[in-house]
């Protein structure tokens, strides 16, 4: 039953994801997008997107932080591989590496899946080669702060340092923060994008913290001593 409630959160903000992701398909369909294509909740995406604009310069520095996501990744991937090699069985991997694992792979499937079923396409900007794209929800958000969350989380309980952990834990943080404000300020995503990564990624690291801390076994019942 503890393991349950553990889980909790995670299912709450994925639950949340989902109805989002419905009311987008309903509310306020406009054909403001790229090739006048139909994006929901449109006049507030309109009215953002117009606030901030587009810029590249701010595009480009959320791509090159982007590359942040797979050398964490790769990190943690070479961390288990050694694990595996040196113990010689994944049943001896640590568990919180495993389900890390796990759990990258479940936000690649969504990055995959979300891409080759747009919901919304990509506003217009000015670098843009007319073709359009898939836009809901942002993946370099979603990825963001899912893969910096987890590290954070590994961070916590990896690193006996204070010092180290507070600036370890400070850089994920500002990474994923910059990206995620970038990318909506760049011009590239609309405002409901960067709304539905961050309720992916949350759903997902909040899953991933309440399975790691979960008890691998439920105790016993206590029984009553008979005489």
């Amino acid at each position: 039953m503890k393991s349950i409630r553990k889980i909790v959160p995670g299912l709450v903000l994925l639950a949340a994801f989902l109805v989002f992701t419905l009311l987008i398909c309903y509310v306020d369909v406009k054909p403001i997008g790229a090739a006048a294509s139909n994006v929901g909740f449109a006049s507030v995406n309109k009215a953002v997107n117009e606030l901030f604009g587009a810029h590249k310069t701010i595009y480009k520095l959320t791509e090159i932080l982007g590359y942040l996501t797979w050398l964490v990744v790769a990190f943690f991937g070479l961390l288990g591989l050694s694990q595996l090699v040196h113990r010689k069985s994944l049943f001896k991997v640590d568990r919180d590496i495993i389900l890390l694992g796990i759990g990258y792979a479940v936000m690649l499937v969504f990055y995959v899946l979300f891409d080759k079923l747009p919901f919304n396409y990509r506003p217009k900007y000015p670098w843009d080669e007319g073709v359009l794209e898939a836009s809901y929800p942002s993946s370099h958000t979603l990825m963001l702060i899912f893969v910096m969350a987890t590290a954070v989380m590994q961070i916590a309980r990896r690193v006996r340092s204070a010092g180290q952990r507070f600036a370890l834990t400070a850089v994920c943080v500002a990474v994923a923060a910059v990206v995620t404000v970038g990318r909506l300020a760049c011009g590239v995503h609309w405002f409901t994008d960067i709304i539905g990564g961050v309720l992916l990624a949350a759903a997902l690291a909040a899953l991933y913290h309440g399975l790691i801390n979960a008890p691998e076994k439920e105790p016993a019942a206590p029984t009553e001593a008979t005489e």
